[in-house]
């Protein structure tokens, strides 16, 4: 798995499946790694922010500059670890904890009001004033037990959900 050239051996699949608590069948990952190549213009074994902008969906999600720091040089098994989160057979924990790190970007293990509003924004796009959207965020925070002055943990992130259904 050093280059992008070379071939999943059956240890390599293997390896990727626990990295990604066997989220995803032989095949899948095999799959997965086709995909891969094709995204790693260069063979490097990695795959660059630029290279996952090559991808339309991608690209159209109103999220995806938060993700591009969460993906840029990612090789093999990262990849696969990133997307596992995107499984339908992923637990709600690992959806939450990608959730908290895109609100999270500039990796502290908090998510301020800012962070939160920032995510918003991007979001809402120009439907929502900037004043709507602190409304908004500041009356769910209220309603969660938060404050706009309130930093998130992941675990308060949790609670935070958890309190908002």
């Amino acid at each position: 798995m050093g280059t992008a050239s070379s071939i999943l051996t059956q240890y390599d699949i293997e390896e990727v499946q626990e990295h990604c608590n066997n989220l995803f069948s032989q095949q899948e990952i095999v799959s997965l790694y086709q995909r891969f190549c094709q995204l790693d213009r260069n063979a490097k074994g990695f795959i660059s922010a630029d290279e996952f902008l090559s991808v339309p969906e991608f690209t159209m999600n109103p999220l995806s500059q938060r993700l591009l720091k969460m993906v840029d040089d990612l090789n093999f098994k990262d990849f696969v670890a990133f997307l596992s989160a995107f499984s339908a057979k992923a637990s709600a924990q690992q959806k939450i904890e990608l959730i908290f790190k895109v609100y999270d970007s500039d990796r502290n293990g908090k998510a301020s009001f800012k962070d939160m509003l920032e995510v918003l924004k991007d979001l809402s796009g120009p439907f929502m004033s900037d004043e709507q959207r602190e409304e908004v965020l500041s009356q769910v925070l209220r309603e969660a037990g938060y404050t706009k002055d309130s930093y998130l943990t992941l675990d308060d992130f949790i609670k935070f959900l958890v309190n908002l259904t």
